[in-house]
């Protein structure tokens, strides 16, 4: 039977051993959050430097548009992937965007996409899918 106050050294030996679970061991060093572009955010503005083509992984066979984008609460340079069909006639470069997350597992790429860890959800404050679908034009700027 345990002591009258056992219940303190249960909890205190918990506190120390679950910093031998790696989980939780990341979370609270906050190593995923220092790792990570966006710095925990769910999206962030970046400038549009380069165009690119990634080549997806095998067994498929295919060019992926994507772009360098610059953030711009950092100043990191990160390769985002654009989606939909001819997306890539909408982004030039130095335009202003806003990438997200690709929705990989634990913050990872995504599909056959390799290295590709975001994505263009908006241009110029305009949002992607509705300047493919022809709803909405792109403002000159």
């Amino acid at each position: 039977m345990p002591g009258e106050f056992a219940a303190r050294v249960l909890r205190k030996k918990r506190k120390k051993f679950r910093w031998s679970y790696r989980y939780y061991k990341r979370r609270m060093l906050g190593l995923d959050i220092k790792a990570d572009p966006l710095e925990g955010a769910p999206m962030a503005r970046g400038i549009v430097l380069e165009k690119v083509g990634v080549e997806s992984k095998q067994p498929n066979s295919a060019i992926r548009k994507c772009v360098r984008v610059q953030l711009i609460k950092n100043g990191r340079v990160v390769t985002a992937f654009l989606p939909g069909d001819g997306a890539l006639n909408f982004v030039d470069e130095h335009d202003e965007v806003i990438i997200e997350g690709i929705g990989g597992t634990r913050g990872r790429s995504m599909g056959d996409i390799p290295g590709v860890r975001f994505k263009v959800i908006a241009v110029n404050g305009v949002p992607l899918n509705r300047l493919i679908i022809g709803k909405a034009q792109k403002p000159i700027r």
